[in-house]
């Protein structure tokens, strides 16, 4: 729906009343209107309501006709379903709100979380990786995850067989983020129905899915840009040349999110993607230390930018930003190869 832009001069500002809320949940839910949309519409009319009222104009003018927009019953049964499930409805703006994920350009215009809301106020990193997992790559997930966890990091994955599954077991007791293609309601795969039900005890599982949906291929790419952008750093483990990995490190490049991987045998296929990555500049990661020291930069960023005695003109820091530059396209290019879209919902 494109149209000539004029910006409200209201800040956008989350929903408060029960109105505000299905006002909100309308506007998303509507034909045509994804989260770019979304923020484009409250942008210029500065709330869901008038946003709304606008709607079909805004659609006749990008030559759709008799649009009618999600109906007020629907939305009301979302938020229901969503409060059935004992999860609670976060929106862009929220002081809840996860920071680094409202800093991405199509951030969620509301989240779907069931579990403990406040992990998502600590630093987070992603652990990504095969399905079809090896027991080293495993034991590498739970071990990396485990470490971040007792550092102070929250665990972020897809809640998927393999890799997925193992970071999040291994981080339970110190917090772990299930990010699900699918409502948050709805387990996939089934096989991972136990550890969802610990994720929603001990930690959080979260969707911009309406309660209830189903999990369809489409989804899943669009999932993993909330897992890279809710952490500071995607770390892949086990990635075949085609994995649906690689697109959420390049969904963690084009946020500006550090992108590291565990290295493997060449004579596996599950590790080529990872190989790739740390070929063209990707972090190397051993261990959990790497992951750390890489992170230092980011949470203390006033630390990194100074000049100490060894460099006092900070020209040693402007080599490597643009070391890092370097690196950041090299592993640019290698992501901006074609990656095979998932055949079915298999993550």
């Amino acid at each position: 729906m494109a149209e000539d832009f004029v910006p409200s001069p209201h800040p956008l500002t989350p929903p408060r009343s029960d109105e505000d809320w299905l006002c909100w949940v309308r506007l998303l839910r509507s034909r045509r209107v994804g989260a770019g949309t979304f923020h484009r519409l409250m942008a210029e009319h500065g709330t869901a309501e008038a946003a709304l009222a606008a709607l079909p104009e805004v659609a006749r003018r990008a030559g759709v006709e008799d649009y009618t927009p999600c109906s007020r019953a629907e939305a009301e049964d979302e938020l229901r379903r969503g409060h059935q499930a004992g999860a609670r409805p976060l929106a862009f703006g929220a002081a809840e709100y996860p920071a680094l994920l409202s800093l991405i350009p199509d951030a969620p215009p509301l989240l779907w979380a069931l579990g403990r809301v406040e992990l998502l106020a600590r630093p987070m990193v992603a652990l990504v990786g095969a399905r079809n997992a090896s027991s080293l790559g495993t034991r590498m997930a739970r071990r990396l995850a485990a470490g971040l966890g007792e550092a102070g990091f929250v665990v972020v994955s897809g809640l998927a067989r393999g890799i997925d599954a193992a970071a999040h077991g291994a981080a339970l007791d110190h917090g772990t983020i299930a990010v699900m293609a699918g409502g948050v309601d709805v387990i996939y795969p089934a096989e991972n129905a136990a550890l969802a039900k610990e994720i929603a005890a001990r930690g959080l599982r979260l969707s911009e899915r309406p309660p209830g949906a189903k999990p369809v291929a489409r989804h899943f790419p669009a999932r993993n840009r909330i897992i890279s952008g809710l952490a500071r750093a995607v770390v892949v483990v086990e990635a075949a040349a085609r994995s649906g990995s690689l697109i959420t490190a390049r969904d963690a490049l084009d946020q500006g999110r550090e992108v590291m991987a565990v290295p493997g045998h060449p004579f596996d296929a599950r590790a080529t993607g990872c190989n790739m990555l740390i070929r063209d500049g990707a972090g190397l990661v051993r261990g959990v230390q790497d992951v750390l020291e890489a992170l230092e930069p980011a949470l203390h960023p006033a630390a990194a930018g100074a000049t100490t005695d060894a460099d006092p003109t900070g020209r040693e820091a402007s080599r490597e930003a643009a070391l890092a530059s370097s690196r950041h396209a090299r592993v640019a290019r290698t992501l901006a190869q074609p990656t095979a879209p998932p055949l079915a919902p298999a993550m």
